[in-house]
């Protein structure tokens, strides 16, 4: 562990974390009365901005964050089903509300590009605008018959795109997950749920987050074990190898910055930990 942010003042129910590529920033994005926070690669709060209200650009209950290429924040609100992108200044330049019924995860591609999942909606969705003018170019399904998609993560290098499913559990458990990855074309090329997972590994594995590592390996959070697990590239998934097996309560978030540090986002004691690879 290389740096610890946040806690129990200052983030409310943290709901996802994103890493901007360029200057080495952390968006989070929590339930608090300002509801995105800023912080510099040293770990100080830089911004607080996203008041809780029904304003364009307020939000109302935020599910995840991504930052783009291009220096955006772009925020899922599950309070008003929307998708909001501001500047690192706070400043709203965009709300998309394009039918969806839940927009949950999303990530940025190399292109600036988002991709989204419409959890209530089964689907995945790819979103292209001009941030900077505040103008949407498309916002196109590219995947449907999904199970509750929540996380997704896109490859940086390859395109190829993760989804973490939430699924009806049979049996004494009521949740499952299922990780199921795409290629760039959308094909899909690997899955396993959890009941396939816990037949490969020695324990039951609860993802709630996903990202790609620099090599193109799904690296998932598991909060049965309270972990951070690697599951390998898609044309070998599932291995299994515990990237950090404590010191963790209940990670819901997970990206990496730009000089690789791995970003866990804990929702169980409120804080940000930072990891060197």
């Amino acid at each position: 562990l290389r740096l610890c942010l946040g806690g129990w003042g200052s983030l409310v129910n943290p709901a996802g974390v994103a890493a901007c590529p360029g200057s080495g920033r952390l968006a989070v994005a929590h339930d608090g009365k300002k509801r995105i926070h800023v912080f510099g690669p040293s770990g100080v709060c830089l911004r607080r901005f996203g008041e809780r209200g029904d304003a364009g650009s307020d939000i109302k209950y935020p599910l995840d964050v991504t930052v783009t290429s291009d220096g955006h924040v772009v925020v899922t609100d599950g309070g008003d089903c929307s998708v909001k992108a501001f500047d690192f200044e706070g400043r709203g330049v965009l709300a998309v509300r394009e039918g969806f019924c839940l927009p949950w995860g999303l990530d940025a591609t190399p292109e600036s590009e988002v991709i989204l999942t419409d959890s209530e909606a089964g689907a995945l969705y790819r979103l292209a605008a001009d941030f900077r003018r505040g103008e949407l170019k498309k916002c196109q399904m590219i995947r449907s018959r999904l199970v509750s998609p929540r996380a997704v993560a896109v490859c940086q290098t390859s395109g190829a795109v993760v989804v973490i499913e939430h699924l009806k559990a049979r049996g004494p458990s009521k949740v499952s997950t299922r990780v199921k990855i795409f290629s760039a074309g959308m094909d899909l090329i690997g899955q396993m749920d959890s009941f396939g997972l816990n037949l490969v590994f020695p324990s039951r594995i609860h993802a709630t987050a996903v990202a790609f590592d620099k090599e193109g390996r799904v690296i998932v959070t598991d909060v049965c074990s309270q972990a951070v697990i690697c599951l390998g590239k898609p044309e070998e998934f599932p291995i299994f190898n515990p990237l950090i097996s404590h010191g963790l309560s209940y990670p819901v978030g997970l990206t990496y910055t730009a000089n690789n540090s791995l970003v866990v986002l804990d929702s169980g004691d409120h804080s940000i930990k930072i990891y060197s690879t």
